[in-house]
């Protein structure tokens, strides 16, 4: 693992102020290309170089802290088959719950059965919400006119108990009888996430994400209107008239919701994604959601095309984009050839407008 890494730009073109004027809708001559700073902790490749070249970075910082009074969390690390174990328990006064990871992928979720979500409840309830802009400066600082930096809100609850808590199969037999257990845990976390962003209101920052992981398919339009769309309203109705901008990663197939997402006072799309991965074609979108920024995630087959046609795919994504709102971003995975693919694309968007 990687430090995040700092680069070098001039003051007269850094890439936080190309971001900066492109979100505030003003043309674009030269899109950005930026990594998220994931990818830079964690895979072992040449950044330096890269950065040098054009390419920015997203950093994304916890900018809330947590004190839950009736939670302990114990962990515990061993090795199987050469790959590191996490073992993670969840403790409260009424039980506790238990989930595991291989590397970096969890193996088992912390919801098995309906109990599992009262203790839940119980692990959340008293909790004491406060900002923190520690993290935030730091990230900042690293990032200098190389990118900008996000606060990150998680996600909203009905996501977090599907990605992260129970499971998308678990989860979504329980969400189909609206199981009560579940139906109250939602009630609880949907008004903490409503504190957070009163708290985050306050704070001297311009862009906010939640890490929605959306492909409708996974939840479809019905419960996404009746569960997701009014938590967002509430959202969105806290911040208004703050000069927030609010991002939400979409990274799927969205064309059942697309008129819903129109609706939606969202400042941006985050990872949105062309066919295959996705369904949305950029040209549609910026019909659609004229006002949106487009945080544009090319797909990842696109990396195994020829240079020419490569570098051909990525002056067609701006084009249809429009003449600003939007930027290019390695946002779901590196490509793995991309000591060629990389420059390429930073060759092409250095002269997609010229």
């Amino acid at each position: 693992m990687g430090a995040i890494l700092p680069a070098e730009s001039s003051t007269e073109d850094c890439i936080r102020k190309r971001l900066h004027d492109a979100s505030e809708g003003q043309p674009i001559t030269a899109p950005v290309f930026a990594v998220y700073d994931w990818f830079v902790e964690h895979r072992s490749i040449d950044w330096p170089s890269l950065f040098a070249l054009g390419l920015g970075q997203i950093m994304h910082a916890d900018v809330i802290k947590y004190e839950r009074p009736h939670l302990r969390i114990e962990e515990k690390r061993s090795m199987a088959s050469g790959v590191e174990r996490r073992d993670v328990w969840w403790i409260t006064d009424i039980g506790k719950l238990h989930e595991y990871y291989i590397g970096e992928w969890r193996q088992e979720h912390l919801i098995k059965e309906p109990r599992d979500y009262a203790i839940l409840q119980r692990a959340l309830t008293g909790a004491v919400i406060t900002a923190s802009m520690e993290q935030f400066l730091r990230k900042d600082s690293v990032a200098g006119g190389n990118g900008i930096t996000i606060a990150q809100l998680d996600r909203t609850p009905l996501q977090q108990i599907q990605i992260d808590y129970a499971g998308l199969e678990h989860f979504s037999m329980d969400l189909a009888v609206e199981q009560p257990e579940l139906m109250e845990l939602l009630e609880l976390m949907n008004e903490q996430k409503l504190e957070e962003f009163r708290v985050v209101k306050k704070l001297p920052i311009e862009h906010i994400k939640l890490w929605e992981n959306l492909s409708i398919e996974t939840i479809g339009p019905l419960r996404y209107r009746q569960h997701l769309v009014p938590i967002y309203e509430k959202i969105l109705d806290v911040l208004e008239g703050s000069g927030k901008k609010l991002q939400v990663h979409y990274d799927g197939k969205l064309q059942d919701i697309s008129a819903d997402i129109a609706r939606l006072r969202f400042d941006g799309i985050d990872s949105l994604t062309p066919a295959p991965e996705g369904d949305m074609p950029i040209a549609e979108a910026r019909r659609l959601w004229p006002g949106k920024f487009l945080w544009l995630h090319p797909s990842l087959s696109y990396y195994h095309k020829e240079k020419s046609e490569l570098q051909h795919t990525f002056r067609e994504m701006v084009r249809q984009a429009g003449p600003s709102r939007y930027c290019m971003m390695i946002s779901e995975d590196v490509p793995p050839n991309w000591e060629q693919t990389v420059p390429w694309i930073l060759e092409a968007l250095n002269s997609a407008n010229g």
